[in-house]
This record gives structure tokens, C-alpha cells and sequence, in this order.
């Protein structure tokens, strides 16, 4: 009723709640990636203070979370969109939760940081799992601009680079088994890095997430649980090849 009452006023109003919305994901977005680069670097140069600033701004990740929720809550109450609408507002939900995620797995890096701050340093600095957090961050930072431009070949490029990310994170993992069995007095060192590297392949995870859902949000089809090969085919009507 409201909808044919008000005419055009009523649908400029509408998109610009939608735009609203898509706004404040890439902001929230935006602090993600601040957050996920801090933690890298706090770990690799063993700044505490940087480690300390990500574990107090992860209230703030959480902050977006709840508001971008309640924006989405009243678009679904007062217009109760359809088709590609409903999709993005299905969208927004579901990227913003893995957002959250990120931001806590990005905490739980800035933790180990603090732990490994404390101990003796190798000499390489932690160069691998500093190299391992720069290839998630770019999975992320992929994904949010595929959002924006609601690119799926673009998503499906930033899905496909998950497979580098657990070839990383496998390699360390096996280093760190192997110092630990060299060496008793580096098992403390090396499980936390096993603990920042696990946090590290889990932001890759959910970044492939993200990418899904941007296939969702332009094709209408739901990917999950599929291989890589089956969600190229269902984003781009191709087989790979």
C-alpha cells in the first residue's frame, strides 16, 4: 500500500537504505583488512602495542556486525524485498558473520603475537607466517571488491587462491612438527605459531565464503559444499579448463 502511495519517492528511499547497507559492509570490511594486516605485522616485528590495538578493536568489528544485522532486519520488516533484493539483503547477513569471524580469528593472531613477543625470536622473523597472513589478507581484500563490483569472476579467482593458502599453512605446520621433535625447548614457540597459522587458514576459509555468497547475490545459485571446479561452472557457465 505504502509502496503505490508514495511512487518514486518511496523506491529512491528503498535503494538508498540498499546502498546504505553495502556502505557499511565494505566499512566493516575496511577495518577487517586494518585488522588483519596489524595483527601480521605485530607478529612478524613483535610490536606489542600494535597486537594490544587489534584484541580492543575487535569490539568494534563486532559493533558492525550488530548494526549492519538491525539495518537488514528493518529493510526485511518495511519492504519485504524480493528476488535479486532479498538475495543482497540474504548476502549482506551472511558475508557480514564471516566478517565477524575474520576479525576474531585476526584477534587470536594479535594473542599469539603477544605470546611470541615474549619469547626468543628466529632469525627469519617469522617470514613465512607473515607471508601466509599477506595471502589471506589479499583473499579478503578480493572478496570484499568482488562484493562491490558483484563480479563472480573475480570471486571465483579469489576462491580458487584458498588452495595456495592450505599448501602455506600445511608447510608451516609440518616445520613446526618437525622443531618441536628437534628440539623440546621450541615447542612453546612453535605452538603458538601453530596457533596463529590455524587462525591465518581459517580467514582464508571464510574469505572463500565470501566469494560464495557473491555468486549467490548475481546468479541465484546456492555454492556451497561444491568443489572448486563445480562453483566455476555454477559462477560462470564454464567447465574449467
Amino acid at each position: 500500500m505504502e509502496k503505490t502511495r508514495l511512487g518514486g519517492h518511496y523506491l529512491e528511499k528503498y535503494d538508498e537504505e540498499l546502498e546504505a547497507i553495502r556502505n557499511r559492509v565494505l566499512s566493516m570490511g575496511g577495518l577487517v583488512e586494518e585488522q588483519i594486516s596489524h595483527a601480521i605485522t605485530a607478529l612478524g616485528s613483535g610490536d606489542v602495542g600494535l597486537a594490544e590495538e587489534v584484541v580492543q578493536n575487535d569490539m568494534k568489528v563486532n559493533g558492525f556486525e550488530v548494526g549492519i544485522d538491525e539495518q537488514c532486519s528493518q529493510v526485511l520488516a518495511r519492504h519485504q524485498p524480493a528476488a535479486s533484493d532479498l538475495r543482497f539483503v540474504i548476502a549482506v547477513i551472511k558475508t557480514i558473520t564471516d566478517l565477524e569471524r575474520i576479525g576474531d580469528q585476526a584477534e587470536r593472531v594479535a594473542r599469539m603475537a603477544l605470546q611470541l613477543a615474549r619469547k626468543d625470536r628466529p632469525k627469519n622473523q617469522y617470514a613465512d607466517v607473515v607471508s601466509l597472513g599477506e595471502r589471506v589478507l589479499a583473499m579478503v581484500h578480493g572478496a570484499l571488491d568482488a562484493f562491490a563490483r558483484m563480479d563472480v569472476e573475480a570471486a571465483v579467482q579469489v576462491a580458487r587462491s584458498d588452495v595456495a593458502v592450505d599448501n602455506d599453512y600445511e608447510s608451516i605446520m609440518r616445520q613446526s612438527i618437525t622443531f618441536m621433535m628437534e628440539d623440546p625447548r621450541t615447542i612453546s614457540r612453535a605452538m603458538d605459531v601453530i596457533w596463529a597459522i590455524r587462525a591465518l587458514e581459517r580467514i582464508g576459509d571464510h574469505a572463500r565464503n565470501m566469494c560464495e555468497y557473491v555468486v549467490y547475490l548475481v546468479k541465484g545459485k546456492d555454492v556451497r559444499h561444491i568443489s572448486l571446479d563445480q562453483l566455476e561452472e555454477a559462477a560462470l557457465g564454464k567447465k574449467p579448463g
